[in-house]
């Protein structure tokens, strides 16, 4: 298993097990909003489900899930049958708390699932925090059916230099994200930009909220809680200047 950065761990371990615990404590309707949150909005995740034709009985891979919460989505909203994976076991825990979904400890790259496993997969947030991409990108496809669809929701850089560097970050460019996928074997059939979807809902981004301040209240001074918060600025930084952009990919093997 590969060993994350510092800022990492503490985002997708550390803080993943606190999140657990305060939506437990808060109730049912804040699990979700909170498990999507770095994943997109609600918007955006409907672009994806219905780009990847998802419906019920629908297989659907959710590699690099986090505490579940796009693949819930997918689940409550469309009927697919998700299975999760992530590298950092407090996050797979904190998914399976919340959700009861199938949930595996594994590296992305390195898949336990035979060939042709799933309709669907995607992987949201994941393919710029490794360096190897085609890797990752690979071996989704060898885990999709023939036939089968991909997405993806990527930062991609659109300097050649950031004037800061999140910790553990790979940015593509948007050219280099086309190249990896043609070398891999897939084909875009369509693609979007973040910016272009309407912000979360009220009540959905409340719910965000009100566990992030618990979590504050409670951690503040931990110094994973700090690093998250260090990580999740400085990438906020970067979008709002404009130098990241958030794509949505929807991909076919070819």
């Amino acid at each position: 298993m590969r060993e994350l950065p510092d800022a990492m761990a503490a985002e997708f371990d550390t803080v993943a097990g606190w999140t657990a615990t305060v939506v437990e404590e808060l109730g049912e309707d804040y699990a979700l909003p909170s498990a999507c949150r770095g994943s997109g909005s609600p918007a955006a995740l409907a672009w994806l489900c219905e780009a990847l034709q998802l419906k019920a009985g629908t297989t659907l891979l959710d590699a690099g899930a986090g505490v579940g919460g796009p693949g819930a989505f997918a689940a409550q909203r469309y009927g697919a049958l998700p299975v999760l994976t992530d590298p950092m076991p407090e996050a797979v825990a904190a998914g399976r708390r919340l959700f009861g979904l199938p949930s595996l400890v594994c590296d992305s790259r390195q898949l336990p699932f035979p060939a042709g496993r799933f309709d669907a997969a995607w992987a949201l947030g994941v393919l710029c925090t490794v360096e190897e991409k085609r890797q990752l990108l690979a071996e989704l496809r060898r885990v999709l059916t023939p036939t089968g669809r991909l997405g993806l929701l990527v930062l991609v850089r659109t300097t050649d230099h950031l004037d800061e560097q999140p910790d553990g970050n790979s940015f593509p460019s948007y050219d280099e994200l086309r190249d990896d996928l043609a070398a891999t074997g897939f084909q875009v059939l369509d693609e979007a930009d973040a910016s272009d979807f309407p912000d979360s809902p009220v009540a959905w981004q409340a719910h965000v909220d009100r566990v992030q301040a618990v979590i504050g209240e409670r951690h503040a001074e931990h110094p994973a809680f700090r690093a998250a918060e260090q990580q999740s600025g400085l990438l906020g930084r970067l979008l709002s200047s404009g130098q990241l952009r958030t794509v949505l990919i929807h991909a076919v093997v070819v």
